[in-house]
Order: structure tokens, then C-alpha cells, then sequence
């Protein structure tokens, strides 16, 4: 690795590996986290994540690989000699201590002085609009209050690196929403680079300038949410965001500049294929298409580039401005493509469609993404 691509890096991982007696938690990694990003590992639960994010922050040691920080190696380096902050889910403050001493904590070991360390705790508590409470105890706050003083505790000693292991997973939540906002302004101000750990694709999507989709051990996608959510690289990132259909199929050819795919069930989908090198003719993919892509309505009049499947009803989720409809395609005499269960979510003006009602479903060949149909990769 260069000298340029270290400097430009906050974090690497290079061929990080951590095993427990002979279970494999974290495969082989190579992850770079660039200079005041925001980078959030996202997936189920004993995925990796969090033992990744341990690895960086020294409370695990890797079994295999190097772990560096500011282009400095630190596997080796115990976690208090690595500068870094860390926010955990249960806060993890002092409740017999003040607010002030809670944020001072990690100033205590550094030799700052004493003015200084006023100084820049007051600093930290203001950054996280909480200037008054210094003299309360932990007990006297609210949930989102004791958030961010764990936020101001960490980053008052100006670290390298904020490592966030869910953070807001305490919190209910409206207050999750606002603590996101908040958590995203002050990682921007600071324009310090940020590991955030976190199972909810919502905060992950809303928070993240580079998600990392992990899946039992394994790193499945790297990228800006809009591609890693639009263009999913495998069946587990398609299904782990948001709500996907996958269809199995075959390449049938072209038309008008669209790949033509025959699903099992027999429908026939448009798609617009990111491979430059195209799709032989009689290769099976799978289909993915996401739910608030497929477009319902009662006209079914054709459109270059648009697919056409007929569909009932079968129930319906309310969500005020949208909603939520499983459906089954039918077909008329007998014609293909019916039978497939599919999910569409869509925006309603006043009442969306009835159980029992028939409709049509509108594909767009741009929303349509292709995997591979014998493999996740």
C-alpha cells in the first residue's frame, strides 16, 4: 500500500482475521476508512461487525493482519496508547461522578492542564448542546441527554478516529431520529472520520457517506448508500435493505436495449444490465426488483422500456403517506407469469387499493438489477 493511500486513510485493515478456537469471526478483511468520513458497518446480528470495530478500538486482538491508524500500525498497540474515541450502546458513564468528570475522564491521563481541560470540556459540551449540566450527576439526565455526554466524553480528547458501537439502540424512537441528525452535525463539524456499527439499515442509509454490508464474517458490498441500496452486488444485500423481489430467470436476448429475461414463472421483465459485456442468451440470473420500484395502477398501457404484469391484491399495510401491498400476479387464459408472490410500496393520495382489487404492475427496465443465477457473488 502507498504512502499516499495511507495518508489518505484514517483507518486500514489489511488482511484482518479473527478467529475464536476454530470459528471464524471476522474472514480476511481489507477495509479503508477514508479522512473525516463517515463509514457504518451494517448487518445482522453476529455478522462481524462488532468485532471488527473491537479490533480497530484494541479491545480485541486480531488473529491474523495489521491494523492501521494514521498510517500507523497499532495492532500490537494496547487501547488506551491509540487515541481514539468510542461511544458504546449503555453509555457507560460514571454515575457517581458529575457530568464534567465524566468528560474529563479521558483528558485525566493525557497531562493536559487544568485550564485546558476546563476549557475543552466545556467546548465538547457545548459541540453537543448541553452547556449547562456540567455539575449533574448521569442519573439526573434524560436517555439522549446521557448519549451525548458519552459523545462529548469522546471526542474531547481530540481523537484520530470515533468508533460508535449502536449508540442509539437505547434510545426510543423519535429520539433516535433526532440523535441521528445530531450525531451526522457534529461528526461534520468536527471532520473526524467515524466507524459507526449499527443493525438498522435506516440509520446506516440516512448516516453513511460508505456503508459496508457484512454477512457472517464476510464483507458483501462497499459503497455510497444510493449504489450499494439501488445496485445491490448479492441476494443478501438485496434482501437485507429494504424489501426486495427475486425472481429466478433466463436470458431470452435483447430488445431496445434492454436485456429480456424470462422468469420460472414465465413473465417477461425488461432490464437495463450495468454489464458493459451484456448477458449470453440462456444464462440464469435472478431478477431483483425493489418493492417501491414496481409502480401500481389500473392502466396498462405499454411504454418503451417498461414491463407490464398483472396482479391481485392480496393484502395491504397502511403507512399513512404509503403503503405496503403483497400481491400475486394472474394471468388471463392461462397466459404466463402467474402465480409469483411480490411486495410493492407505493405512495397513495387518499386510499390506496383494496384487498381483492386487480391491478397492474409497471417495471422499469432502469430499476431492475441482475445477479448472477448460481452464486451470491
Amino acid at each position: 500500500m502507498t504512502d499516499a493511500s495511507t495518508t489518505a486513510n484514517a483507518v486500514e485493515l489489511e488482511a484482518v482475521e479473527k478467529r475464536f478456537g476454530a470459528f471464524v469471526a471476522v474472514q480476511k478483511t481489507d477495509l479503508a476508512v477514508p479522512e473525516g468520513s463517515f463509514v457504518t458497518l451494517l448487518g445482522p446480528s453476529g455478522c462481524g461487525k462488532t468485532t471488527t470495530l473491537r479490533m480497530i478500538a484494541g479491545l480485541l486482538d486480531p488473529t491474523e493482519g495489521d491494523i492501521r491508524v494514521k498510517g500507523r500500525s497499532v495492532t500490537s498497540v494496547p487501547i488506551h496508547k491509540r487515541n481514539l474515541g468510542l461511544v458504546f450502546q449503555n453509555y457507560a458513564l460514571f454515575p457517581h461522578k458529575s457530568v464534567f468528570d465524566n468528560v474529563a475522564f479521558g483528558l485525566k491521563y493525557r497531562d493536559v492542564p487544568k485550564a485546558e481541560v476546563t476549557k475543552r470540556v466545556r467546548e465538547a459540551l457545548a459541540l453537543v448542546q448541553l452547556p449547562h449540566v456540567e455539575d449533574r450527576r448521569p442519573i439526573q439526565l434524560s436517555g439522549g441527554q446521557q448519549q451525548r455526554i458519552a459523545l462529548a466524553r469522546a471526542i474531547v480528547i481530540q481523537p484520530d478516529v470515533l468508533l460508535l458501537d449502536e449508540p442509539l439502540s437505547a434510545l426510543d424512537a423519535n429520539l433516535r431520529e433526532e440523535m441521528r441528525v445530531e450525531l451526522k452535525r457534529i461528526q461534520r463539524e468536527l471532520g473526524i472520520a467515524t466507524v459507526f456499527v449499527t443493525h438498522d439499515q435506516s440509520e446506516a442509509l440516512a448516516m453513511s457517506d460508505s456503508l459496508v454490508v457484512m454477512n457472517q464474517g464476510w464483507i458483501e458490498q462497499i459503497g455510497p448508500p444510493d449504489l450499494v441500496y439501488n445496485e445491490p452486488a448479492s441476494q443478501f444485500v438485496a434482501d437485507f435493505l429494504g424489501h426486495s423481489n427475486i425472481l429466478p430467470g433466463r436470458v431470452a436476448g435483447e430488445e431496445g436495449g434492454f436485456v429480456k429475461v424470462i422468469t420460472d414463472a414465465g413473465a417477461t421483465i425488461l432490464c437495463h444490465t450495468r454489464d458493459r459485456a451484456g448477458r449470453p442468451e440462456g444464462e440464469r440470473v435472478r431478477l431483483v426488483l425493489r418493492a417501491e420500484r414496481l409502480l401500481l395502477g389500473e392502466s396498462h398501457d405499454p411504454a418503451p422500456g417498461h414491463s407490464l404484469m398483472r396482479a391481485r391484491v392480496r393484502t395491504v399495510d397502511y403507512l399513512g403517506q404509503s403503503a405496503r401491498y403483497f400481491l400475486t400476479t394472474i394471468g388471463d387464459d392461462g397466459d404466463p407469469g402467474a402465480g409469483v408472490d411480490l411486495q410493492a410500496i407505493n405512495p397513495i393520495d387518499r386510499a390506496p387499493f383494496p384487498e381483492g382489487a386487480e391491478v397492474w404492475i409497471r417495471v422499469r427496465g432502469d430499476d431492475c438489477v441482475l445477479l448472477d443465477g448460481d452464486s451470491d457473488a
